[in-house]
């Protein structure tokens, strides 16, 4: 770290196993020190913040896993990697989701321990590199140029949005690995782009790969390319999208989605930065920075065995995650002010009004589509508008209408006669007009709150013999009494 020797620490109780350990990280060049147990090791006063932990699950006294959530609840946070003679699913589980780079079951080759540091040393370096460069580029923004693209394109005023556009700023002028993680229709490619657009390789490509669209027999050729006559069908030399987006970012859509027996061949090219066209011996430099997004929980499919352990930790450098649209609510009324806008000048019609009672109806939504659906909702609305307010109808719970039966079911329903219906339309009618000042028309008027026509409501107010009181109810004084 910050040019010094890496120092790798080992905690095994075993006194074989630790001078074994010990010699294979040394013969590497890297500077090791073992401990017997883990209270040896928190005893130890270190000069310098180790870059890796080689821990073993089993020790005398505080165990691995307690010892990786005290350092988890400290600064700065060591990467570890795990190794262990009982690697159960649910211990290994545990392990990754407080953070593990690797889960080793004795016996374990050599060079897979190597792998498992040199990664968690990388993963320390980077953060390093994002802490010095995130300062620089705050202290020297004309280093990156002053056509230096906004996020403007990403709308809304949450915390959680907030929070992302931070981490943005942070990761996007270093060429670590990002993963976008979020359900579908989150925005997950806007992020890709904007990390592009602020990266210093925003001059070239970013190539987009659907990983959800390319059959099982053309994935080495889709990314990596071929030579002619490889296969059936080759009759040309082509490019891979790996070589499309030399020098730029390449987006891998859907990572989760690569099936596993071809997940090695992307690990490889990611961890050696090189690749062969199919049916050509020629090695090829892979000069591209990766973001890669998904909608599944790859931990879980890491568990479940779908996924490599390996590739998820390479491409798990700098995370992102993305909120659903139900969980920033808020932003809603900006999206759809924002939507309204670009759809009414695409289709290049005049552009509707957005009323309260339209916002409120769709801040009750769910979204399940999430900003996707609701960009969807205000072009068909628009369209059906005519220059006039948007009108939507929604369900009640976009996200589960299972729940809203059950709720039926397990409530008896109020049941209102005609007159009923009448007296409590007539109420809230008029509770809106004082609640308006009785003013009609316009963006805060009371047909907009009620979500009608302005002439719909001047007839129902004539229908039902409402007037604007003369004078304010007084209350009653206790002489009333």
């Amino acid at each position: 770290m910050n040019g010094k020797e890496p120092l790798v620490c080992i905690i095994e109780d075993e006194l074989s196993v630790r001078e074994s350990l010990s010699d294979l990280l040394e013969s590497m060049g890297l500077k090791a020190e073992a401990f017997a147990s883990a209270d040896e090791f928190l005893a130890k006063s270190f000069p310098e913040v180790p870059s890796c932990l080689v821990l073993d699950i089993q020790l005398p006294g505080i165990s691995g896993l307690d010892l990786q959530q005290q350092l988890r609840n400290g600064e700065p946070k060591i990467p570890i990697v795990f190794v262990t003679g009982c690697g159960d699913i649910p211990t290994s589980v545990r392990a990754m989701k407080a953070g593990a780079i690797e889960f080793l079951t004795k016996p374990f080759r050599d060079q897979d321990l190597l792998t498992a540091v040199n990664q968690a040393i990388e993963r320390d370096r980077v953060i390093d590199r994002l802490k010095e460069t995130s300062a620089e580029y705050q202290l020297h923004p004309g280093d990156i140029g002053c056509d230096q693209p906004s996020l403007s394109e990403i709308v809304g005023e949450s915390a959680a949005l907030h929070q992302v556009l931070k981490e943005i700023e942070l990761v996007a002028p270093s060429d670590a690995t990002v993963l976008v993680l979020g359900e579908t229709g989150t925005g997950k490619e806007l992020i890709a782009q904007a990390v592009h657009r602020r990266s210093r390789r925003r001059a070239r490509p970013l190539v987009r790969v659907n990983c959800t669209s390319i059959p099982k027999e053309l994935f080495e050729s889709e990314f990596f390319g071929h030579a002619k006559g490889a296969f059936t069908g080759a009759i040309r030399d082509r490019a891979g999208r790996f070589e499309v987006a030399a020098g730029g970012t390449l987006f891998l859509d859907e990572v989760g989605e690569i099936p596993l027996a071809l997940q090695s061949k992307l690990l490889r090219v990611l961890q050696e930065k090189c690749y062969e066209r199919v049916g050509e011996e020629k090695t090829r430099r892979a000069d591209v920075r990766i973001v890669a997004a998904t909608n599944r929980n790859l931990e879980k499919e890491v568990a479940a065995g779908r996924f490599r352990g390996d590739l998820y930790y390479r491409l798990n450098v700098f995370p992102l995650k993305i909120a659903p649209l139900r969980e920033r609510k808020g932003d809603i009324p900006l999206l759809a002010a924002y939507f309204l806008n670009l759809v009414a000048k695409d289709l290049g019609c005049p552009k509707p009004r957005l009323t309260q009672a339209g916002i409120e109806t769709l801040k009750n939504y769910d979204w399940p589509g999430n900003i996707r659906e609701l960009r969807n909702v205000i072009e068909r609305a628009v369209i059906f508008a005519g220059g006039g307010a948007l009108e939507f109808d929604l369900p009640a719970n976009g996200s589960n209408p299972a729940s809203f039966e059950r709720a039926d079911v397990n409530r008896e329903p109020e049941i209102l006669t005609e007159p009923e219906i009448r007296r409590r339309e007539r109420d809230n009618i008029f509770a809106v007009l004082q609640k308006t000042s009785w003013k009609i028309k316009g963006a805060d008027g009371a047909a907009e709150l009620l979500g009608l026509k302005p002439s719909t409501l001047i007839s129902r107010i004539a229908k039902m013999g409402l007037k604007k009181p003369d004078f304010a109810p007084r209350c009653q004084t206790p002489e009333a009494t």
